[in-house]
């Protein structure tokens, strides 16, 4: 008896899933050139195609269109990433040496966010609310995927502070955004993530992070 599902895709649609998955990178470097708006939808479509607790669909996207709103989230982020290169310590220089978003060049920017009055949505959240913020994140990974297979880069900015961004944009209390995201073509794709190509951190092995039964044991030379 063959031990394939009978709902299994065919082999060449599952290698492509396999390969998007693979070949998905967070990307800084794009071209400025426009995104057709048939394909926006389609990837939004993607998005909102994503799975969340107890189908609350919390995620909120604003496409930002005004270039001075546009060069106003790249200050806010700039701040951010000075802020973030002084927490780094000894590692602040290095940190500035990075791309680490691609606000001005690329060709949409989304802002994607959690939307308000969250709190009566108890299915999936009485003990763990932050399912919300996981369920935004599997649609911005359905996103990130659609996005690949199409060809166009996406990079998910998260230097900012929220309460910034949200009086930015006129959320509405309770409304939290979550990602600052790049969309749009790019010269190329990174041949692995920029930051293992930058040598800012390496991949672990899988078998480090999977365990049996309990909680996998650290490996040596990982205990501080």
């Amino acid at each position: 008896m063959s031990d394939m599902s009978p709902h299994r895709y065919p082999q060449a649609e599952v290698e492509a899933v396999y390969r998007a998955i693979r070949e998905r990178r967070d990307m800084r470097h794009f071209l400025p050139d426009a995104v057709d708006p048939a394909l926006l939808e389609r990837l939004l479509q993607a998005a909102h195609h994503a799975p969340s607790v107890g189908f609350m669909q919390p995620w909120r996207f604003i496409r930002i269109r005004a270039a001075d709103l546009r060069t106003r989230i790249h200050a806010l982020v700039e701040q951010g990433r000075i802020a973030t290169a002084q927490a780094l310590g000894e590692r602040e220089d290095e940190f500035m040496k990075l791309k680490v978003e691609g606000i001005l060049d690329c060709g949409e920017l989304l802002v994607a966010a959690l939307m308000e009055r969250r709190e009566p949505h108890v299915f999936g959240r009485r003990t763990m609310p932050q399912m919300d913020l996981a369920s935004l994140a599997c649609a911005l990974q359905n996103m990130w995927l659609a996005a690949r297979v199409e060809g166009l880069g996406m990079g998910w900015v998260s230097l900012f502070e929220p309460a910034q961004l949200a009086q930015l944009l006129e959320m509405p209390e309770g409304a939290e955004p979550v990602a600052v995201v790049c969309l749009g073509h790019v010269p190329a794709f990174y041949e692995k993530p920029m930051l293992e190509q930058q040598n800012w951190a390496a991949r672990r092995p899988l078998h480090e992070l999977v365990a049996d039964d309990k909680w996998p044991s650290e490996p040596a030379g990982d205990k501080t």
